[in-house]
């Protein structure tokens, strides 16, 4: 299958899961190459926060936006009044989001996203529609610590452990804490 038809699917994918969301959403028409003007590929708004987001998938490690890009994502999203992100699915895993001043530049002024660091810093898709929202490791220690019980404190710091390790996966870890 052609880079651009999967590329079309993942950003359909997206779209019809902010809808899912309770997001009002659209595709941009065009988006990306066969207009004039540079448009993000997707708008979503849920009537508190609207968002202009650059859709990036990959099968393969890492993700790269050129330069050109993410000024235009910039630009619209101030002119629009919307935030801009940039969203990227790898596959077999879910959307994640970042604001693009967040994202890895390289010597050339392009962005890189990693598969490794969309897991570990990016918001998940959840927290990114508010159905959740991301504790990190040291915050889940600190909380486990705050409550006293030291069996289940002593749990909670295994499971946590074997992730840092990766003895487990983020899954596992969130399952059995």
């Amino acid at each position: 299958m052609s880079s651009n038809r999967k590329g079309d699917r993942r950003e359909r994918e997206l779209v019809n899961a902010l809808d899912e969301s309770g997001f009002a959403v659209m595709r941009a028409p065009a988006s990306g190459s066969a207009t004039e003007r540079e448009l993000p590929d997707v708008l979503a708004g849920d009537g508190e926060a609207f968002y202009a987001i650059e859709a990036k998938s990959s099968a393969g490690d890492p993700i790269y936006l050129d330069g050109e890009e993410i000024e235009a994502l910039l630009y619209f999203a101030q002119n629009f009044g919307a935030k801009p992100r940039v969203g990227v699915r790898f596959d077999r895993e879910d959307w994640y989001f970042f604001h693009p001043g967040d994202l890895y530049t390289t010597d050339g002024g392009n962005y890189r996203v990693k598969k490794a660091t969309a897991l570990a810093e990016g918001t998940d898709f959840a927290e990114f529609v508010g159905d959740t929202q991301k504790v990190t490791l040291e915050e889940a220690a600190q909380a486990a610590d705050s409550e006293g019980d030291d069996a289940d404190d002593e749990a909670v710091r295994d499971v946590l452990e074997a992730f840092e390790r990766g003895d487990i996966t983020l899954e596992d870890a969130v399952e059995m804490l």
